[in-house]
């Protein structure tokens, strides 16, 4: 007679295959975040460094909250709702009409972002390696298109498992920078007036509003398709707080490690790779990969996101639209020097996202206060 295992061992098999999916979904939040602007370090300099103390803590601590809020609410929704399509979310949260012009603006949005990321990749083949950023741009969107050929079970499959690593050496690299020169801290942020910084909006509180603004733009279909394929409710919101929380605390550790070396950092594209420089050629070298991958780990999220609005997933018109969007986005994502790039594509789509926030706050209280009622 076959033997069966015992229901305590049952038990822990289920339970720690529901943590290994929880610890994939915080992972592809995380990989998805990054991006080319987190692990070149420009977003953060941008959004955290150039505040100062306020900045690095204040709106640290602003995007921790309102992250964590923002993956919850849209991991949960699509495992609850389970919508034909990603986009539906917005209308789901905005109304009708709304949820239409969110729709659209999203599409464009997130191809702009995919931009962004051609053009972080063409700044570190630039920088670093004195190759022609042609070559790094090109050669991203290849991999990328090549990658979302393949649909999204084995997109979130590799992005979940990259992720967590670049976190954990940024964090690295950000710590190294803050013992390497404990006194810059101090002195950066006393600095900050005398330098010409380019930054994110006229304060640390709308610095970060604006960047939980432009980072829901990027979440909300994405979130809202992987939430579907959550066992339940609780592995959703797990892996939703667990994502929200160490890429806020990533972002304020970076952030310190920068604030530290501000006059070395200060008119970089790739400030990320002058702490890696700090540790030697070697150091550098490897950190050019983990940066590439980070772009990576986003750009990819990010095309998906754009072809399947339009197209069903694996489809053949879908993988036409993949290789067509990838090398239109090569030649956009390579006319400006990335560090303009962020700040016009994230900026200038802020606002909007501050919007879309808003609106989901009322719709999460108002369906809080009905269940009450019920």
């Amino acid at each position: 007679m076959a033997q069966t295992a015992s229901p305590s061992t049952q038990l822990d098999t289920v339970e720690t295959r529901s943590s290994l999916r929880i610890l994939t979904y915080a992972g592809a939040i995380v990989a998805f975040l990054i991006g080319s602007g987190f692990a070149t370090g420009q977003e953060i300099l941008q959004y955290f460094t150039s505040y100062g103390y306020w900045g690095v803590f204040g709106t640290g601590l602003v995007v921790l909250v309102l992250i964590t809020y923002v993956a919850v609410e849209f991991l949960t929704t699509g495992h609850r709702e389970k919508f034909d399509r990603p986009s539906l979310i917005f209308r789901y949260y905005c109304g009708r009409h709304l949820g239409v012009f969110f729709d659209y603006f999203f599409v464009l949005f997130v191809f702009l972002s995919f931009t962004v990321m051609v053009a972080g990749a063409g700044a570190v083949f630039q920088e670093h390696y004195g190759l022609s950023k042609y070559v790094g741009g090109i050669g991203l969107a290849a991999v990328v298109g090549l990658t979302v050929w393949f649909g999204l079970d084995r997109l979130v499959d590799v992005i979940g498992k990259i992720g967590p690593l670049i976190v954990v050496i940024a964090i690295v690299l950000g710590i190294l920078g803050i013992i390497r020169n404990p006194g810059g801290i101090a002195d950066g942020n006393a600095l900050l007036p005398e330098l010409d910084l380019t930054r994110a909006s006229s304060n640390w509180v709308l610095a970060g509003l604006s960047y939980v603004g432009f980072c829901m733009l990027w979440l909300a279909a994405f979130l809202t398709a992987l939430g579907r394929t959550a066992h339940s409710r609780g592995e959703a919101h797990s892996g939703a707080v667990l994502g929200g929380v160490s890429f806020s605390v990533a972002c304020m550790v970076v952030g310190l490690g920068l604030l530290a070396n501000i006059e070395a950092v200060n008119g970089t594209e790739i400030p990320m790779l002058v702490l890696a420089s700090d540790l030697g050629p070697v150091v550098a070298s490897c950190f050019s990969l983990i940066i590439l991958a980070g772009i990576y780990t986003t750009a990819v999220p990010l095309l998906w996101t754009v072809s399947s609005r339009f197209f069903p997933e694996k489809s053949l018109p879908f993988k036409y639209l993949t290789l067509a969007l990838a090398a239109i986005g090569t030649l956009v994502g390579l006319v400006l020097p990335f560090s303009l790039m962020v700040n016009i594509v994230y900026v200038v789509n802020d606002y909007v996202g501050i919007l879309l926030l808003t609106l989901m706050l009322v719709k999460s209280l108002t369906r809080t206060a009905r269940t009450r009622r019920a």
